[in-house]
Order: structure tokens, then C-alpha cells, then sequence
């Protein structure tokens, strides 16, 4: 107890929880092993700060991640932000943000490098074959994970199945889904419906349960956390302004053509409306990115996925992938690897930006937004939505990983993309059945059945001789 008061005093005295060198390293120990999407670097932040440090406790770090789970873009990131801010200002919340981004940067970039200027080389084109079955098969999971903890009802079911009718028949934009999900689970926990409470989500843990005021914040709200709407709107004002003006800059000096402008501000109009999760905005950013700008092909957006699966960070960094790849088949003027890694940057910047930005503006107002019935009930249709997204997204990747040839069929409204049948890969088949079973059945991690399936694809590539089989 005397530890805490001792802390406290300090926290009075110069706004920091725990000591920022001290926050700062376990921030970079957190980033270094959040691998395998959202839920396991949720989990591997609770059992450091929350269970090891003890520097906050469970009730808090829920209703944290519950306001992040509201916001736009990467709930882990946020969370990350949201922490760190509470224990150490606003310094806090960048240094943790930062570092959770990080690493997962530089690994992508580096791969990045090696896919542009190798990716034809049939070892690494077997690499990639194999990852992208397995990346396939870790989709299938997601929309069996998050379905079984969204569908609890018909209602839920209804939303979801509605949601995929939009995006897969009618191609109905994810943004309008998000909201009019939204929209029917806010009016549905405002009227006080049960239909409409949120229920499971991302497991804390197990054992004991670290109460609140047994943790090193304690239960009271530290006075910087206070409310204050003055330093919200001047610090989110910054932060807006480092975030678009970049891309008003590239919009005038560059114009809307040059691929720059085009990056930054699709990014940044994703990362308003990134709601779901990352694979629900994969679905989104695949659309747009193959088929409307035709900056990679399918095959290589699978690619990219692997890459930020096998990486430490949030998901969406695949974006970063995208954007490179986008620069280097429309460098410009530039030197197509400068141009690349520019894009890169802006792609991040644009992308991870807003999380701060949110987290800043709203983090102080937290408190009143807990048990509020009507925004959890927003978020509860938000997610059963999101499921119907990624079964779209499944499907999408499923027709190009399993079929060489691809055509699109119409009528009237409705188009779909069919494969054609003789064009089967039976190797993809095989690979993506195996890496089912080991994730379904076996319960392998997501990162060993990735290095299961890039060792097969290469295996494969040396026995046989062959290239990529998949597009």
C-alpha cells in the first residue's frame, strides 16, 4: 500500500504512473511479440501490464478496450495508446503507440524490398504460395471466431447475412455497411433491447482477477485523465493537422493522378471508417486496391497479408504493403525503391495518425461512456456485420488462391466473381485443407502454421521446379 501512495504522490507531482524509461521498455517487450492479430496482442498486453505489472487492473483494461473496440481502426493499437496515456500523459500514449507500430514497419518494409525486387525468383514465389493457403485457411478461422461470438441470436444472424448479401451480391460500400449496422444496434440499445447487449469478446485471461484499486493506478481517475476539453481539442487539432495536411499538400503540389495524392488520401478516408476489425477492412481495401486502382493483383494481396501475419504489429499493416507495392509500379519521377519506401511511410502515417487522434480527443470522456446501451448496442451490430464482411472477404480470397482463372458474372444489379472450374489448384487445395486442420482441428498457432505452409510451397517449388502456382 505504501508503494501505491508513494506512486500517487508522484503521479501528483509530475503526471507519470509508473517511470516512462520503465513504460517505455515494456511497451517495446509488448510490440516485440504481438503477433498473431488483435486478440493475441490483446492478450500478450494483458498479461504484461495488467497480470506482471500490475499496473492497472482488470475492470479498467476492459473498459478501455470496450471504448477502443468503438473507434475506428486497430482496437490493439489504441489500447496500447489509451494505456500508456493513463500512466504516463500524453508523452505515454505516443511513446506506446509508437513503439506497438514500429517493428511491424520495419519488418514489412524489409520484406517488402525482398518481394519487389525477388518476388519472381521461384523460391520465394514457393514461399508465398505457401503462405498464402495458409492465410486462407487462418480467414475460414476468423469467420468461425468471431461469428461464434457475435451470432448469438437470429437478429445477429440477420444483420451478418444482410451485411454479406450487400457486399458480395450487390457490392454495397463496406463504409455505408459499418454505419447502417451502426445506426440499427445504437436505435436497438437505445430502446433497452437485450437483443442488443454485447456479449463475449477478447479473453483477459485466467486466474485471479486484479481488482482495481489493487493495482498500481488504482481505482480513482489520475487528474490528467480528468476531463478537459480545451487540451482535447488543441491536441487533436495538432494531430489533425499532421495528418491531413501531408495529403492536401501531395493533393495540390502533385494532383489527384499522381499515386501519392491517391495513396494518402484512400488511406485516410480508411482509417475514418475502419470499423470491425482488420480483416473486415481487408475485404475493403482489397476491393479498392485490385479492382478499382488496380495498384496489385489478388494473388499479391494475399501476399502482403502473409507478411503482416508473420510479423509483429497490428494487421493492418498490410496497408504499408499495398501502398509500397502501388509506388513501385507508379513511381513517378522517382527511383522506384525511394518512391516505395516514401509511400510506405505515408501509407503508415496516415493509417496509425488517427488512432492517436481519437484516443486523445475522447480517452478523457471514457468514463461517461461506460454502460452507455446504446453505443454497445452500435457495436454489437457492428460486429455481427463484420462477420458477414469477412465471409466475403473469405470467399474473394478462396476463388483466387483456389483457381487460376476467374470471370465475373451479372444480373442486372448483382455481379459475382466465379471460378472456372477446370482451373483448380489442386496444390493450393491441398495446402489451404492442411493448414484448416492444423488451426481448426490441431489448434497450431497461427505463426507455426504459417512456417508450416511457406516451408511446404518452398519444398514444393524444389521438387517440382515450378514458380507460383497460385495468381
Amino acid at each position: 500500500m505504501a508503494e501505491i501512495v508513494d506512486v500517487e504522490r508522484n503521479d501528483r507531482q509530475s503526471g507519470n504512473i509508473v517511470p516512462l524509461g520503465e513504460a517505455a521498455k515494456v511497451w517495446a517487450r509488448v510490440a516485440a511479440l504481438s503477433f498473431g492479430g488483435p486478440a493475441g496482442q490483446i492478450a500478450v498486453m494483458h498479461r504484461i501490464v495488467v497480470d506482471e505489472k500490475r499496473w492497472i487492473g482488470e475492470r479498467r483494461f476492459l473498459d478501455a478496450l470496450n471504448y477502443c473496440m468503438l473507434l475506428p481502426g486497430p482496437e490493439a493499437h489504441q489500447l496500447a495508446i489509451y494505456i500508456g496515456w493513463l500512466l504516463n500523459r500524453t508523452i505515454g500514449g505516443l511513446i506506446a503507440g509508437a513503439l506497438f507500430v514500429l517493428p511491424g514497419f520495419i519488418s514489412i518494409l524489409g520484406l517488402s524490398y525482398v518481394y519487389a525486387a525477388y518476388g519472381n525468383v521461384s523460391l520465394v514465389a514457393g514461399l508465398f504460395f505457401g503462405l498464402k493457403a495458409a492465410v486462407l485457411a487462418v480467414v475460414l478461422h476468423a469467420v468461425f471466431r468471431i461469428g461464434s461470438r457475435a451470432l448469438k441470436h437470429n437478429v445477429m444472424i440477420a444483420i451478418a447475412t444482410a451485411a454479406f448479401i450487400a457486399i458480395f451480391f450487390l457490392h454495397v460500400p463496406f463504409p455505408l455497411i459499418i454505419v447502417a449496422a451502426g445506426i440499427v444496434g445504437f436505435l436497438g440499445g437505445r430502446v433497452g433491447s437485450a437483443l442488443f447487449e454485447v456479449g463475449g469478446g477478447h479473453k483477459s485471461g485466467s486466474g485471479q482477477i486484479l481488482e482495481d484499486r489493487d493495482s498500481i493506478l488504482g481505482e480513482d481517475t489520475p487528474l490528467h485523465a480528468r476531463p478537459n476539453l480545451a487540451w482535447s481539442l488543441r491536441l487533436s487539432g495538432s494531430l489533425a493537422a499532421a495528418w491531413l495536411l501531408p495529403v492536401a499538400l501531395l493533393l495540390v503540389t502533385m494532383g489527384s493522378s499522381s499515386v501519392f495524392s491517391q495513396v494518402g488520401l484512400f488511406f485516410s478516408q480508411m482509417a475514418v471508417v475502419t470499423c470491425g476489425g482488420a480483416y473486415a477492412v481487408l475485404a475493403y481495401v482489397a476491393q479498392e486496391a485490385v479492382q478499382h486502382f488496380g495498384w496489385l493483383k489478388p494473388g499479391e494481396m494475399l501476399d502482403g497479408l502473409g507478411m503482416a501475419e508473420t510479423t509483429p504489429g497490428p494487421l493492418i499493416s498490410v496497408v504499408q504493403f499495398v501502398g509500397f507495392m502501388a509506388a513501385y509500379r507508379n513511381p513517378g519521377s522517382l527511383e522506384p525503391m525511394l518512391a516505395t519506401t516514401l509511400a510506405a511511410v505515408l501509407t503508415t502515417w496516415v493509417t496509425f495518425i488517427p488512432s492517436f487522434l481519437w484516443i486523445f480527443l475522447g480517452a478523457p470522456f471514457v468514463e461517461r461512456l461506460r454502460g452507455e446501451a446504446a453505443l454497445t448496442g452500435a457495436m454489437s451490430a457492428i460486429t455481427a456485420a463484420v462477420v458477414g464482411v469477412i465471409l466475403n472477404l473469405a470467399i474473394w480470397f478462396g476463388v483466387h488462391v483456389l483457381f487460376a482463372d476467374v470471370h465475373t458474372a451479372s444480373w442486372g444489379p448483382v455481379s459475382i466473381d466465379l471460378p472456372v472450374p477446370a482451373s483448380l489448384i489442386w496444390p493450393s487445395l491441398l495446402l489451404t485443407a492442411l493448414a484448416a486442420l492444423a488451426i481448426f482441428h490441431l489448434k497450431l498457432s497461427v505463426i507455426i502454421t504459417l512456417a508450416i505452409c511457406a516451408a511446404i510451397g518452398v519444398a514444393w517449388t524444389i521438387l517440382t521446379g515450378s514458380g507460383a502456382m497460385a495468381p
